[in-house]
């Protein structure tokens, strides 16, 4: 698995945001963040984009239940959504100052 993280790395998108205005974007660190995931490493999967377990669980749970047809599946994906996007904009904060 770490040999097929390390062939990823080549394929990695660069940010142009970062690129043209010099700071991180919302979604810097998420591609990083999955390349840990792959080498195992998920405390530095962490720390690169705090985000990304609540991603995976939000996702899962939406490809469920698109299958199950949850009765209050609804709400659950959109209470995920929201604390996703918490994250992810308390992280560009903390990051940004």
């Amino acid at each position: 698995m770490k040999r097929l993280a390390l062939q990823l790395e080549d394929y990695m998108l660069p940010c142009m945001w970062k690129k043209n205005f010099g700071i991180d974007c919302l979604g810097c660190g998420m591609q990083r963040s999955f390349n840990f995931l792959l080498q195992g490493e998920f405390i530095a999967a962490l720390h690169m984009y705090p985000a990304i377990y609540t991603l995976i669980i939000m996702f899962a749970y939406l490809i469920l239940h698109l299958k199950f047809k949850f009765k209050y599946g609804h709400r659950v994906i959109l209470s995920l959504f929201s604390i996703n996007i918490s994250i992810i904009v308390i992280n560009f904060i903390i990051k940004t100052f």
